[in-house]
C-alpha cells in the first residue's frame, strides 16, 4: 500500500541514524497497515469517496509509530497528503498546495488559543472550491508548538471543532477526555463539510483499527462479526 503517510514513512526511515523499534514490536508486522500479521487490517480497508482533502503536518516520529491514526485517513481519503514538520524549512509541495485554486484550507485547532477573527466553526469553501483541512499530527505539547511556528498558515482561517462526545481513541493515553487522535478530528471535519459517508467510515474504521492493535496487544481473538466489524462493513 503506498499513499502520502506510507511515502513520508519509507523517507523518514531513510534518514533515521538507528531502526526505529516500536513497542511490542518483537512480533512482524504487515507493511501495510502496521499490525501485527495475525491481525492484520488490510481486508478492512474501506473503500469510499470524498469531496474534502486532508493535508497532514506530521511532527518528526509520527510516521513512525504504528499508533498513528493518519495512515488511517490516508487509507480513507483519496486526496490525503502528508509533509514532515519542520521549523525553519517548508516544503515548495507543501507551499504549492496551499495555493491552489481548487482548494479552500482550515487549519484545525482549538478556537482558544486563536485571535476571534480568524476561528470558524463551519465550512464553507466559496463557490468551485473543495475544503482542505490541515492537521497538525503530533501530541498536543507538539501541535501547539507546530502552530506558533508555521507562519505560512496565519492567512488561512481555524476552524475550531465543537465535538459533542469524549473520545473512543484507547491507544494512547491523554489527560483529558477533549483530545482527540487526527482520524477522530478528521472524521469530524468531514461530517462538517458534508462528507458524511467518508465520515462513518473512517469512524469505524478507526475503531477496528483499534480493536485488531489491541487484539494483537494482548494476544485476544478477535471476533469478526461483532458490532465494531458489522458497523464497518457496509463501507469496503
Amino acid at each position: 500500500m503506498s499513499h502520502a503517510v506510507s511515502r513520508l514513512r519509507t523517507e523518514r526511515l531513510s534518514r533515521s541514524i538507528k531502526p526505529f523499534v516500536a513497542r511490542g514490536a518483537r512480533a512482524p508486522r504487515c507493511a501495510d497497515c502496521r499490525v501485527i500479521a495475525d491481525y492484520c487490517l488490510c481486508a478492512w480497508r474501506p473503500r469510499t469517496a470524498a469531496e474534502s482533502a486532508v493535508c497532514l503536518l506530521m511532527h518528526d516520529t509520527e510516521p513512525l509509530k504504528p499508533t498513528n491514526t493518519g495512515w488511517l485517513i490516508a487509507d480513507v481519503i483519496a486526496d490525503t497528503t502528508a509533509f514532515g514538520w519542520q521549523r525553519t524549512v517548508v516544503e515548495q509541495d507543501l507551499l504549492a498546495l496551499l495555493d491552489h485554486p481548487q482548494w479552500q484550507p482550515y487549519i484545525v485547532f482549538p478556537g482558544e488559543f486563536v485571535e476571534s477573527q480568524r476561528v470558524v466553526t463551519g465550512v464553507d469553501p466559496g463557490e468551485g472550491k473543495r475544503p482542505l483541512f490541515i492537521l497538525l499530527d503530533a501530541t498536543w505539547t507538539e501541535a501547539r508548538k507546530m502552530f506558533r511556528k508555521s507562519p505560512y498558515l496565519d492567512r488561512f482561517p481555524v476552524l475550531s471543532l465543537q465535538p459533542d462526545q469524549i473520545s473512543r481513541y484507547r491507544l494512547r493515553r491523554s489527560k483529558r477526555d477533549d483530545h482527540f487522535c487526527t482520524a477522530e478530528v478528521a472524521a469530524m471535519c468531514l461530517e462538517l463539510a458534508g462528507d458524511q459517508v467518508a465520515a462513518q467510515a473512517l469512524d469505524a474504521y478507526l475503531d477496528v483499527f483499534s480493536t485488531h492493535y489491541l487484539g494483537a496487544k494482548f494476544q485476544l481473538p478477535l471476533d469478526l462479526d461483532d458490532a465494531v466489524h458489522q458497523r464497518l462493513k457496509p463501507f469496503l
